[in-house]
């Protein structure tokens, strides 16, 4: 297995922080992502690079094995095992009556027993006998906000190969789920790794999201205002007629009860959604209309 070097993938150094590792990442994701480019091969191969790199850069564990170990990161926990036997045998042998006291260096032993468990004398054997579990696949899923006002199928594809998944309603921005078993093969007979799915749900320019409520602004003009009357408000799933009442002030916050967000998983429960008037003053106003104004202005004042 050849050495991989994930921070030269993501283009970062190896100081850089977790903020700096998702960054780099999201940036190559977006860039190579295979619906951004279909039928592309150097990109898919690139998307796969990225997703393989963060998987282990992302992951506190996994980073520290890999700085430390290399391409041999995932047998970490046995290399930690295997130099902990052979340090026991040494001591054994340095211990026991008419051993060879004096005669084994750590460099030779650890050589010697690594050689024959990861690729010398008899290792066939012994590694045959050893079995680890599969790499952990991390893929993200970008999202609009309608996406997820039902659960719906998709079909993904990770490394080459295609992974048909339901999307919950509800699911919240960074939210991560674990698709048990779609990750890399295992090593002799192993069980398989898992996918990580990172949701990246996009901001919407009208609706802002506050756990299953959503916020929005309308703008109300002055005879509305001011009189009263009806009015056609967007939500996420369609349009609603209210009622404005006379003299609704600017800022006045106004629920539509059931028309936020689903909760995760429970399509026929919904949050709520928040409508702030926001009232427009009429601008380009003609002479007449100044005049009506003054005339009003001076009525009130009376």
């Amino acid at each position: 297995m050849n050495f991989i070097d994930y921070y030269k993938i993501l283009g970062i150094p190896k100081t850089a922080s977790e903020a700096d590792i998702k960054k780099a990442y999201r940036k190559l994701a977006r860039k190579y992502h295979p619906d951004i480019n279909p039928n592309d091969k150097e990109a898919e191969r690139k998307f796969k690079e990225a997703n393989e790199a963060n998987e282990v850069l992302s992951d506190p564990e996994k980073r520290k094995k890999y700085d430390q170990y290399g391409k041999d990161w995932m047998h970490a926990d046995d290399i930690e095992r295997a130099k902990q036997q052979q340090r026991q045998q040494q001591q054994y042998r340095r211990s026991s009556p008419g051993g060879n006291q004096g005669q084994f260096t750590g460099d030779e032993d650890f050589s010697d027993f690594f050689a024959s468990m990861f690729g010398g004398q008899g290792s066939n054997q012994r590694r045959s006998q050893v079995q680890f579990k599969g790499q952990d696949y991390q893929a993200e899923l970008h999202l609009q906000l309608r996406d997820i006002l039902k659960s719906q199928k998709q079909t993904l594809t990770v490394n080459g190969k295609k992974i048909r998944l339901t999307i919950p309603a509800g699911v919240q921005d960074e939210q991560v789920i674990k698709i048990k078993g779609h990750g890399g093969e295992g090593v002799n007979g192993g069980p398989n790794g898992d996918l990580y799915i990172r949701f990246s749900i996009e901001t919407d320019p009208t609706f802002k999201r506050d756990g299953n409520d959503l916020h929005t602004t309308f703008e109300l003009d002055l005879y509305t205002a001011v009189l009263g009357g009806e009015i056609i408000v967007p939500t996420l799933d369609g349009k609603v007629k209210l009622t404005v009442p006379p003299e609704t002030q600017n800022g006045t916050k106004v629920k539509l009860k059931g028309k936020g967000m689903p909760h995760y998983k429970k399509e026929e429960t919904h949050g709520d959604l928040y409508v702030t008037y926001h009232v427009r003053i009429p601008s380009h106003l003609s002479q007449k209309e100044k005049e009506l104004f003054t005339e009003l202005a001076n009525l009130h004042q009376s």
